[in-house]
């Protein structure tokens, strides 16, 4: 049986972040993926593997969406690792500059340590550096190529034994929020301040459906929706509805998501992004759907069904409701 690779992201954030703000960043990388570890105090760790499939782009582009809205939404410069592991990943983005991302492929992994200094491997303190230093190992490809025997008598059976797995650039380590997902977001930054009203109502109705589709991808349902809008001048406001009953059918979603926006009053307003959060999440298995008498109710779920099947199968695109037919904003 084959194991499936791992895609794992390392951000550094070029900030000084308050816990708030720290807090905001990890809901923020939620919207990408639930596998968000944060790494205090200013760095975040993803695991991109699942979310792949879903955006349907390469990792690295996944990688660079999430330095865009960190960017977009809170200024925050950035550096991205991009690796098989955790240790690569953090590895890569040291090797970073503000704004870069380093990719390691696995394929490439062994290569990208051979002349790298051996300090920076996680866990070489300045006792362990000296040692390895004054019998001639600087780099990790020295350490590779001592025997394993050699080294055990350098540093003791259990220092060596990690130093090589590390060196061989071997990290078993998942990454693991620090509790289970409570809420689902969904967000979009616009390619430039946008005016027009119809444009605002086709972003939020199509957050509106993503949101849906998630939910019914992770079997969960949602008691209640927050809108945020952002503006050209970096200010937001922000509306909160329960809705009717818990539910992830995107119909029922986007007319609560549009009621959100209606109460807004935004008119010609600038505005930079959009962004929907689901939360108050349930498994969908848990409370039971208010029956309906109008049977348009059950043919809609139905198509809904066969459409998140086609997506699943074909790529997210591959159905879109007809009112977000072309190009969103």
């Amino acid at each position: 049986m084959t194991t499936r690779q791992r895609h794992i992201a390392h951000l550094h954030l070029h900030a000084a972040l308050t816990e708030d703000q720290y807090g905001d960043v990890i809901e923020l990388m939620s919207g990408i993926t639930p596998h968000v570890q944060a790494v205090p105090p200013n760095a975040v760790q993803m695991d991109l593997t699942s979310a792949l499939r879903y955006f349907d782009l390469p990792p690295y582009d996944v990688v660079q969406l999430a330095m865009l809205r960190l960017k977009a939404h809170y200024g925050i410069e950035s550096s991205a690792g991009l690796a098989g592991n955790r240790m690569l990943a953090a590895m890569a983005a040291d090797a970073s500059a503000p704004g870069e991302t380093t990719w390691v492929p696995v394929s490439e992994a062994a290569e990208w340590l051979y002349p790298r200094p051996v300090t920076a491997l996680p866990g070489i303190g300045r006792t362990m550096a000296d040692t390895l230093g004054r019998y001639g190992l600087h780099t990790i490809g020295q350490v590779v190529d001592l025997p394993a025997g050699t080294l055990q008598r350098l540093l003791g059976a259990g220092p060596a034994r990690l130093l090589a797995e590390r060196a061989r650039g071997h990290d078993p380590r998942p990454v693991t929020p620090a509790e289970p997902a409570e809420h689902l977001i969904a967000d979009l930054v616009l390619e430039r301040d946008c005016l027009d009203p119809a444009r605002h109502h086709r972003a939020v109705l199509g957050l509106a459906d993503q949101i849906g589709q998630r939910l019914r991808g992770e079997r969960q349902i949602t008691s209640r929706l927050t809108l945020t809008v952002r503006y050209a001048d970096r200010s937001s406001t922000n509306r909160t509805r329960t809705l009717p009953e818990p539910t992830n059918h995107s119909p029922s979603l986007a007319m609560t998501a549009l009621g959100l926006l209606n109460a807004l009053g935004l008119q010609r307003a600038r505005v930079r992004a959009f962004v929907i959060r689901a939360d108050a999440l349930l498994p969908a298995n848990s409370t039971y759907r208010q029956l309906s008498m109008d049977p348009g109710d059950d043919r809609a779920r139905a198509a809904e069904a066969a459409a998140d099947r086609a997506r699943r199968r074909f790529g997210p695109e591959t159905i879109r409701p007809a009112t977000l037919a072309g190009r969103l904003p």
